[in-house]
């Protein structure tokens, strides 16, 4: 029997990154890693997952602080792949591409649920003078109504500005040390997943530009996305860094979760 593939695409952009760059070279070194002889096309569900993945290449953008072209570019790609009745998964580049993908994801999900795991908040009201920086996409996408409700999961640098705009917009947002408060059960209409890979601790995922200690486990991420309810319309695996990597291990963490995700994708349609 055959399955409708997931599209596969990557946004090789790192220009809105506020503290060191090397994140557009990402989404080559999880495709290397997803592809490695060092493992298999299974996923712990013992799916073959990776031939069910439609890599469609890169978003040809010019990689340009504060683009609303390459922020344009980008909702557009992802809007395509969704018009043509395909779930989603984006491989980064910085966090501020999670913002355009949302553009693209309000058009076909009205009551959309974004679970959001990261070191950050990301809803900074403006950072650096960049609207569209990779700290501030949460904070964009919430203005814009993108989604109905935001569950971040593992936050652990909130300052008040941002526990601020958290109640603003009434987002959930739970640490490390609450992780179990996390209840999936919850949730309610169409799912995205967006995973910025310092959300992990330093110890299990160093290639990211911003080590934040105390961070989740590889197995509690993979635990929340197990948990996710379905439909699982989309997802984001961003900030790796391969710059900052060592022997290739963060890129393989985020090849792991790519073939996670892609299975839970397949397993609630």
């Amino acid at each position: 029997m055959s399955v409708d593939p997931i599209a596969l695409l990557g946004l090789p952009l790192d220009a809105n990154s506020s503290f060191m760059f090397g994140c557009a070279q990402g989404p080559a070194a999880i495709r290397a890693a997803l592809h490695s002889t060092s493992g298999n096309d299974a996923n712990e569900a013992a799916v073959n997952v990776t031939p069910v993945l439609d890599d469609i290449g890169d978003v040809r953008i010019s990689n340009e602080r504060g683009s609303q072209a390459d922020a344009q570019a980008i909702t557009d790609a992802v809007r395509d792949q969704l018009g043509a009745g395909r779930q989603i998964i984006s491989v980064g580049g910085d966090h501020s591409v999670t913002y355009p993908i949302l553009r693209a994801v309000r058009e076909f999900h009205d009551d959309l649920t974004v679970v959001h795991i990261d070191a950050h908040p990301d809803m900074y009201d403006d950072l650096d003078g960049n609207p569209l920086s990779h700290a501030s996409p949460f904070a964009r996408a919430l203005e814009q109504g993108c989604m109905t409700t935001l569950v971040q999961l593992g936050i652990r640098t909130a300052n008040q500005h941002q526990v601020d705009q958290a109640a603003r917009w009434n987002v959930t947002m739970l640490g490390p040390r609450h992780l179990d408060r996390f209840d999936p059960s919850a949730l309610r209409g169409p799912v995205y997943l967006s995973l910025d890979l310092d959300g992990l601790d330093p110890s299990c995922a160093p290639g990211v530009s911003h080590h934040e200690p105390g961070g989740l486990t590889v197995r509690e991420v993979l635990d929340v996305i197990d948990a996710m309810p379905g439909p699982l319309v989309g997802a984001d695996v961003v900030e790796l860094n391969p710059t900052r990597d060592l022997v290739d291990m963060t890129a393989m963490v985020g090849a792991k979760l790519v073939k996670e995700i892609a299975g839970a994708m397949l397993a609630r349609r």
